[in-house]
């Protein structure tokens, strides 16, 4: 009987690195920017109406969450961009780590 099987090594798989990214160039992806969350009640929820503030779990002025595809890759602050909203990169993931989690 023969071992086919390959010994593990402590090299990182590159599979998905290796992939020509120039085949997923315009492949779109979904980015949201996450302000932040909390948990009310059903019975909270039907008693919300115009005017009701919700209080988040997030402190004014910390940085936000950035995701990609509901996966978060980097941190960032809100901005004005003529009549729009922006977003400043912030702290951001390495883009290895992009690709494989996105």
């Amino acid at each position: 009987m023969t071992n086919d099987a390959t010994p593990p090594t402590d090299q990182p798989d590159t599979s998905l690195t290796n992939v020509d990214l120039g085949l997923l160039a315009n492949v779109r992806v979904s980015m949201t920017v996450e302000v932040g969350n909390t948990q009310i009640t059903l019975q909270d929820l039907l008693r919300l109406n115009e005017g009701s503030v919700v209080e988040l779990d997030r402190m004014a002025g910390d940085p936000l969450d950035i995701l990609v595809n509901g996966t978060p890759i980097a941190k960032g602050e809100v901005v004005v961009v003529g009549e729009k909203f922006g977003i400043r990169f912030g702290d951001i993931v390495d883009p290895r780590q992009r690709i494989e989690t996105v």
